[in-house]
């Protein structure tokens, strides 16, 4: 993508899961020049970027980290399963709230060209299918299952809009679906679904006992591959600057399909027969929750990766790098 090619990307959040991924694109087809700046540990950053340490939270390091940059993506979030966030949920919207807003203003005072802000699907009210233009500001709030995440990006968006009209420097808002691939949060407190479900199974296989899944298995989801997500943020912030996309699947999965899938991938690499055992007395969410990709597609993208492909890919790096999942910061573990 010669758009990228000699420009001076921020990349905050690019030892996260999708930052990682992006900022590899960036520096190796792109020929960009990437400033990482983030809280996890130096060794999950690209070798040839410049890496700054530094907490996002606070504005001065915004306006330090932005300052001298064409481009600003904006990856950084609060990871936390349901549980978790229902145990520290001002915690967790604190922590999202601070991260957005001062990055964002930060970028508009250093007068960049343009800014892509990551958002979620946790903005949408309850729904099956999720169009863009479905979320309105103040008039569908998120679902009981996404109140604070989900309230917390929706203020960002505000903000982006905000941004707009008074800076006009486009601010491109991405909505992902549920990503999952390497370098993912396998936290056994507070993963999401699919990493967890990946190192449940891979206990299951090691000690010989059913794999527990919550729920009943019937609720579906629009999962999609990390590196699919970063090659179409890249191809959004090129081609629909300023617009707000959807980067998903489209597709609804079935928990209990990902589980099955899963069991089947991990008994293939480790040679074991898993069984599967739901645990229906356990919360599950919201039962059908697909993003619509229509958009995505008309700017001529949509996901590589098949779900099982995907999937494989994932199982296989965490079997190999299990060592290197916890050198990353939890924010919501230090307010």
């Amino acid at each position: 993508m010669s758009f990228f090619k000699g420009k001076r990307i921020l990349v905050a959040g690019g030892t996260g899961m999708v930052g990682i991924q992006l900022v590899n694109r960036l520096i190796e087809r792109c020929d960009a020049e990437v400033r990482i700046a983030s809280m996890d540990d130096k060794s999950r950053a690209h070798p040839t970027a410049e890496f700054i340490k530094t907490d996002l939270r606070v504005y001065e390091n915004c306006r330090e980290v932005c300052h001298n940059m064409d481009l600003v993506f904006n990856l950084l979030g609060v990871k936390g399963s349901p549980a978790v966030v229902q145990k520290y949920p001002e915690r967790f919207f604190y922590n999202m709230v601070m991260l957005n807003i001062n990055l964002m203003e930060a970028a508009c005072q250093e007068k960049v060209e343009g800014f892509l802000y990551t958002s979620s699907n946790g903005v949408y009210k309850p729904a099956e299918i999720m169009l863009e233009d479905d979320m309105k500001m103040w008039e569908t709030p998120p679902s009981p299952n996404d109140e604070f995440a989900g309230g917390a990006k929706q203020i960002g968006e505000f903000q982006a809009r905000a941004c707009q009209l008074e800076y006009g420097i486009p601010i491109t808002v991405v909505r992902p679906s549920n990503i999952f691939g390497p370098w993912d949060n396998f936290d056994s407190e507070n993963a999401m679904v699919v990493p967890s479900l990946i190192k449940k199974a891979i206990e299951a296989a090691e000690k010989d006992k059913p794999m527990e899944v919550w729920g009943d298995g019937s609720p579906e989801r629009d999962f999609i591959y990390a590196g699919d997500v970063a090659r179409c943020m890249l191809a959004v912030m090129e081609i629909a600057p300023g617009q707000i996309v959807n980067i998903s699947s489209g597709k609804g999965t079935s928990i209990k399909k990902l589980a099955e899938t899963i069991a089947s991938l991990v008994g293939q690499m480790l040679k074991k027969n898993i069984s599967i055992q739901f645990d229906a007395s356990k919360p599950s969410g919201d039962k059908k929750r697909v993003l619509d990709n229509t958009r995505l597609r008309s700017l001529g993208y949509q996901p590589n990766f098949s779900l099982e492909g995907a999937l494989g890919e994932t199982i296989y790096w965490y079997l190999g790098n299990r060592s290197q999942t916890k050198n990353r910061f939890e924010a919501i573990e230090q307010k």
